[in-house]
């Protein structure tokens, strides 16, 4: 256990999320389904399992054939209300997961943002006429029933070896589980052996009718500046200050350490809010590299430090992309929920 100490305030987190799934269960609480489908990504634990990646996978697919709409709710944004990505945006009236999507896609599927996801999603799906939308992040916000719910859980930390709040991270109980329709395994080892896959199933234990998939993290073969790109072989020659604002940089720095030893890493809570003095200290240890230096970061944070002049010929960034085994079975599954609606 994680905080075995705090293990009775879990119990009464777990009458509080449970009784609060019954209501939405038996339909005391309700809970709105749209014509439209809906497919929703989510996880049962706080942070760091991968779900930036999926929405970004299943957006990409689904825009090729639909036209596609993600909502998300904005976390970390300092404004209020429901809005769509567009040019004028910044991570501050959107975000910085909903900024990240769109400097990487623009244009090819809509994004917006909004704190009450029924409003949000009701207005995003008529005014852009979508014939599919992709909810980040809305495992627990039962009020949208979802047709397709995907739940993303960590290799490294699987919800099933994992605790309530505050004892560990789960935000809801493992049951939680049931109302997945795929559960995928993400973040798992480039090496998987079909023995790991078959304990993971066995301890995930899937429902009648729910699929359990695994994937990766894939690494852009380039670094990003915002007028340079430098392949990642290149890296071996550069002293690196590494600076994350994600719940989980571990696979990140467990990647970099192939291509550099020379990295010092700043680390800061997700979805940090970068201040003067943040900005003042990265460049304190910046100077006190060697003569050939860069500050690297994740495409997350990239949105938010190049918005501060001195930084912003000097970070660059690491794209992601998910990586699934059984890929084609995996999209036929999308697939076939879209075409089905």
């Amino acid at each position: 256990m994680k905080r075995w100490y705090l293990y009775p305030f879990s119990l009464g987190y777990r009458t509080v999320t449970g009784l609060r799934n019954t209501c939405y269960d038996l339909g005391i609480f309700k809970s709105t389904k749209f014509q439209t489908p809906v497919i929703n990504v989510g996880n049962l634990s706080v942070g760091g399992s991968g779900k930036s990646p999926m929405v970004m996978y299943l957006a990409k697919s689904l825009s090729k054939q639909y036209r596609t709409g993600v909502l998300s709710r904005g976390y970390g944004r300092m404004s209020k209300g429901y809005a769509v990505t567009n040019y004028e945006s910044n991570y501050k009236t959107v975000g910085d997961e909903a900024m990240q999507l769109f400097e990487r896609f623009k244009n090819r599927f809509v994004i917006a943002v909004s704190e009450k996801r029924v409003l949000g999603a009701q207005k995003v799906i008529e005014d852009m006429d979508l014939d599919v939308l992709i909810l980040d992040d809305a495992l627990q916000h039962r009020a949208i029933k979802a047709g397709l719910n995907i739940l993303m859980t960590d290799f490294n930390d699987p919800y099933f070896k994992d605790y309530l709040l505050p004892a560990g991270d789960l935000r809801e109980s493992r049951a939680g589980s049931r109302r997945a329709d795929i559960i995928m395994v993400s973040k798992c080892p480039d090496e998987l052996t079909d023995e790991t896959k078959q304990y993971y199933i066995s301890r995930i234990r899937p429902e009648r009718g729910q699929k359990v998939f695994f994937s990766s993290i894939g690494y852009d073969e380039n670094v990003y500046g915002r007028e340079k790109i430098l392949p990642d072989n290149n890296l071996n020659y550069y002293d690196i200050l590494l600076i994350t604002g994600i719940a989980n940089p571990k696979p990140l720095l467990n990647h970099l350490a192939k291509f550099s030893q020379r990295v010092k890493h700043l680390k800061f809570r997700d979805h940090h809010n970068f201040t003067d003095g943040d900005i003042k200290n990265i460049v304190a240890e910046y100077k006190k590299l060697g003569e050939y230096k860069l500050i690297l970061t994740t495409e997350k944070d990239f949105v938010r430090l190049k918005t501060f002049d001195y930084l912003r010929d000097l970070v660059y960034y690491w794209p992601i992309n998910v990586v699934i085994d059984k890929k084609e079975e995996f999209n036929q599954e999308i697939m076939n929920f879209v075409n089905k609606r």
